[in-house]
């Protein structure tokens, strides 16, 4: 057991997603090959990013599996560089909202932080490999090999370089609290 490589990711340790519960590095191990991220019921949790490949355009991937509570959400997303949100965009490509059995894609895009967003069911307690292609002629989202997003609408591109970012986040509602688990088998990134 061990924690993420500090050389190439910078581990959480803030306030949990809009303010939510915590991003606690305490909340991350390295188990062999393979990142574990753990979300209690009260809503510690964690979240990281990549320190490497911070680019436009390119190929990122990712095999994950996640289960647990619905309160907490897997993401695999791109975040601006610029840190600029929402003007800079934002790239979900492996993301929950709330049920373990489909994944989503979001595309945010302008100041407005509009979105074009994919929904396909998927047992997202397997692990599934999610891959993202982002070239001048648009996006193509992928699981398992398989095409199931497109956006070559110019508008809608981030305007600059990003990076990876792998979040369990806590969207807390009415329901009994409880926890989850996010495994992350591997992370890849291709310049285009």
């Amino acid at each position: 057991m061990g924690v993420p490589d500090a050389t190439k990711w910078n581990v959480y340790n803030s306030a949990g997603h809009a303010g939510k519960g915590v991003r606690s590095p305490a909340q991350t191990r390295v188990n062999g090959a393979e990142l574990v991220i753990n979300g209690n019921p009260d809503g510690t949790t964690a979240g990281m990013s990549a320190k490497f490949a911070n680019q436009k355009y390119g190929r990122w991937e990712v095999r994950i599996a996640a289960s647990g509570d619905d309160e907490y959400h897997m993401v695999s997303l791109l975040w601006p560089d610029s840190r600029n949100w929402p003007c800079d965009g934002e790239v979900n490509y492996a993301e929950t909202n709330g049920h373990w059995d489909a994944i989503k894609f979001h595309l945010h895009y302008s100041c407005s932080n509009s979105q074009v967003s994919a929904s396909k069911a998927l047992d997202v307690a397997q692990f599934h490999n999610y891959a993202l292609d982002w070239s001048p002629e648009g996006m193509v989202g992928y699981v398992d090999g398989v095409e199931w997003f497109r956006d070559t609408n110019p508008a809608h591109q981030p305007p600059g370089p990003m990076h990876q970012t792998l979040q369990l986040d806590w969207f807390p509602d009415s329901s009994a609290d409880g926890a989850a688990e996010m495994r992350v088998d591997w992370v890849r990134v291709y310049p285009r």
